[in-house]
């Protein structure tokens, strides 16, 4: 058996792509890493790995707590990081979802080919760039009054749709179809609804993007069928979260359990971990607040693709129907959902937390939308400025290995301090012009922090993901056109 050590941490290989932290001390549960011995040495240069560790001490944590490939240090909870605990006797951790509740992608079809854009990039990145708000603070494609943020709070994309922003068709091919049932506006504060009625459908700042794209390869070609996908389409992918909002409703609520659960936080090895008991009053409220901050962040990736459409339209001269500007998918990242799962042959209703990690359910699921039934459920995986992203769909052996999810991204290598000073932000642009990679962005800061240098290889994260069989490949697209706060 191989085993890999770091900083008082011992792995023991138990098979290809998998390895495991032994129970030991006060863990509850075993920790599990699923990553090539190449991506595990990455993992393995911040805290990662003691953050997986921390993990497993939750209450009520069901075997096991996992890395994804693409893990790298979080606020507590590592990021590509999955924790199922059990929905009565355990807990639910605002660190584990973190503080962009709902970051996720969402990934928008045309009918164009990458020859019908060629010649026409600046104008297209310029377009898109003064038409969808993005950076630090405020600004959105509306803005509104609370009582308005209550309505979107409540009822996700429903609220879009039927102010025009968005058709039937986008509710059919979005996870849990732009709604959580579950949210209680009443649960987010006033704080909280003020710092969201100025940013919704914007893009905000950091990791956060709109990239034009073209389709490069199809691996599967039954499935990018059932997925809209062939090879040379453009196609849209948009990154981003529940901004202020769902920062501010994080913040709130790790202060409320700090102060309400001492006796829990305090049998943490972390504090960051602050997590609330099952079936009490605050983790109620959280889940409600949560699952309200889930259906905003859906709403502001629906205004950014409702602003996209329109400038299309424009830039190509035909409304965004003819276009086939259709939505593929849109799928979270940062979320905790009450969902069913077998472990040790009894089925169990467990909060699955998944910290920069994708929801990856096999064909035949029921929670996968009908639309996508027979195939699978499409999972997003977004890679750096240079190097493209890929679209898979879920396993087979996803729910065996990793309650029904696959990784995120690409992860970090680089935190973004470390980036600014190894990558000057008109260089990392001239070298994607290069490449015929056209990018604008607020400052050349915000291009520096997402260099393709500060991120793993994205070919590698996914090539584990489909040896594993929690994830196959179906398609890769490539940048053309990326805007960012």
């Amino acid at each position: 058996m191989s085993t890999f050590q770091t900083n008082g941490i011992t792995l023991e290989q138990v098979s290809e792509n998998v390895w495991e932290l032994p129970r030991e001390g006060e863990m509850r549960v075993v920790g599990r890493v699923l990553a090539s011995e190449a991506l595990l040495e990455e993992i393995a240069e911040d805290k990662t790995l003691q953050q997986l560790q921390n993990t497993t001490h939750l209450p009520g944590i069901v075997e096991p707590a996992i890395c994804m490939p693409d893990g790298h240090q979080g606020y507590g909870f590592p990021v590509g990081g999955v924790g199922a605990t059990d929905a009565e006797d355990g807990c639910i951790s605002p660190g584990a979802v973190g503080y962009d509740i709902n970051c996720g992608v969402r990934m928008v079809r045309t009918n164009l080919t990458y020859d019908d854009l060629r010649g026409r990039e600046e104008e297209l990145v310029d377009r898109l760039f003064e038409a969808i708000p993005s950076g630090l603070g405020g600004g959105g494609v509306v803005e509104t009054d609370r009582g308005t943020i209550d309505e979107i709070l409540d009822r996700g994309v429903e609220w879009a749709v039927e102010n025009g922003y968005g058709v039937q068709d986008d509710l059919r091919h979005c996870e849990d179809e732009g709604r959580r049932p579950d949210a209680d506006p009443e649960a987010i504060t006033a704080d909280a609804k003020d710092r969201g009625k100025s940013q919704v459908g914007s893009l905000g700042s950091g990791n956060h993007f709109l990239e034009v794209q073209r389709v490069t390869d199809i691996y599967r070609q039954d499935v990018a069928e059932a997925f809209g996908l062939e090879s040379d389409q453009v196609v849209v992918l948009i990154h981003c979260g529940s901004r202020g909002l769902g920062h501010q409703t994080c913040n709130d609520y790790l202060r409320r359990i700090e102060q309400r659960h001492q006796p829990l936080l305090q049998r943490l090895p972390d504090r960051e971990l602050a997590a609330a008991p099952a079936g009490s009053p605050l983790a109620e409220e959280y889940y409600g607040a949560m699952c309200a901050a889930i259906n905003f962040a859906w709403v502001n990736r629906q205004l950014v693709m409702h602003r996209t459409r329109q400038v299309f339209a424009d830039v190509f001269d035909r409304p965004w129907e003819e276009l086939g500007m259709n939505l593929l998918y849109d799928v979270a990242h940062n979320i905790a959902k009450k969902e069913s799962h077998t472990v040790d042959g009894e089925n169990r209703e467990l909060y699955v937390h998944r910290k920069g990690a994708t929801r990856a359910f096999p064909a035949g699921h029921p929670e996968v939308p009908a639309a996508y039934r027979d195939a699978g459920q499409p999972v997003i995986i977004p890679g750096s400025m240079g190097a493209g992203s890929y679209v898979l769909r879920g396993g087979d052996r996803s729910m065996d290995l990793s309650f029904g999810s696959t990784a995120h991204g690409a992860g970090r290598v680089m935190s973004r301090t470390q980036a600014k000073d190894e990558f000057w932000g008109g260089d990392v642009q001239d070298a994607l012009r290069s490449q015929q990679v056209y990018v604008k962005a607020q400052s050349g800061a915000t291009v520096a922090e997402e260099a393709p240098g500060v991120y793993k290889d994205v070919d590698e994260v996914v090539r584990v993901s489909e040896a594993l069989g929690i994830g196959d490949t179906v398609a890769r697209t490539y940048p053309v056109c990326n805007i960012k706060g």
